[in-house]
């Protein structure tokens, strides 16, 4: 059995993709604005994951902007037929490369028209809508107006799933009375639990839970706790935080991002990481111990 084989599938929309994916926003430059240090790398690590057996790829055109998916299209298209694209809509970068909303339906129909051309696809096969009520996290308020647009495009034929990302509970209630909703793509990891109903909820419904940053992000997770049971399974830090989430529930899809096909491989090998009960228990107090 492949390495990646052993992390399990789920549903995402009509396709029964690989649980550990790959997330495309580090293959961009510096605060995921402009071209990439290295082109040759980021092209290197695409082809690398495609050929390590990853079926689920995240990205968007505001990624860069549009350097991300013009660079899965270099290196993949044509595109295997197993290849699930996740893209999202819903903001904008500013000229000096800040984060902007983007939810008129002009907006949303460029934003679909731009990862459908810098794809190369005639349609998208999810499509997260980002909610940017608050950049830093979720923040409640109607999605009602945004979504209904994302609906229609779908109706068209340019979008054949349609996904929520920086959502609270309440949003994703009204999104599915609006639409089917086949993934949620939230902040979660060991120190942020705030998502633990959400996912237990989703996982009833079959609903894929896609966390972003497992260790933080931009403001990376330091925790002695992780890091000590990092050195004694003999793993990484990130690997550990990998495997975590995935034995988490299953409904989680991973998309971790690296422009280091070292790092890739590394990534990969979580799927084989097994973590004993009482590494479980230690690392399930970090949250409890940072909430306190």
């Amino acid at each position: 059995m492949q390495t990646i084989e052993r992390a399990g599938t789920f549903n995402l929309g009509d396709r029964r993709v690989k649980r550990l994916g790959y997330g495309a926003m580090q293959l961009a430059g510096p605060g995921v604005f402009g071209p990439p240090r290295d082109r040759d790398a980021a092209l290197a690590v695409l082809q690398e994951a495609v050929s390590a057996g990853i079926d689920h790829i995240d990205t968007s055109d505001f990624y860069g902007p549009h350097v991300t998916n013009r660079l899965i299209r270099e290196a993949l298209s044509p595109y295997p037929g197993n290849l699930a694209i996740v893209t999202k809509i819903g903001a904008r970068r500013g000229e000096d490369g800040s984060w902007l909303p983007a939810f008129g339906a002009d907006e949303l129909g460029r934003a679909v028209d731009d990862n459908l051309r810098n794809l190369g696809l005639e349609a998208l096969d999810v499509v997260n809508l980002r909610i940017m009520f608050d950049t830093h996290g979720p923040a409640e308020g109607s999605i009602a107006a945004p979504l209904e647009v994302l609906a229609t495009l779908q109706r068209r034929g340019l979008v054949r799933h349609i996904g929520l990302s920086n959502v609270t509970p309440a949003q994703v209630e009204e999104a599915r009375k609006i639409a089917e909703i086949v993934c949620v793509q939230n902040q979660y990891n060991i120190a942020n639990r705030g998502d633990d109903a959400l996912i237990d909820a989703l996982a009833g419904d079959g609903i894929a839970y896609v966390p972003f940053f497992p260790l933080g992000g931009f403001a990376p997770l330091q925790s002695a706790t992780l890091s000590h049971v990092a050195g004694r399974l003999g793993a990484t830090p990130m690997q550990v935080a990998l495997a975590w989430l995935l034995r988490r529930a299953p409904n989680i899809l991973l998309i971790p991002g690296t422009s280091s096909v070292a790092h890739l491989r590394e990534n990969i090998a979580a799927a084989s990481l097994t973590l004993p009960d009482d590494a479980i228990a230690a690392l399930d107090g970090i949250a409890a111990t940072r909430a306190s």
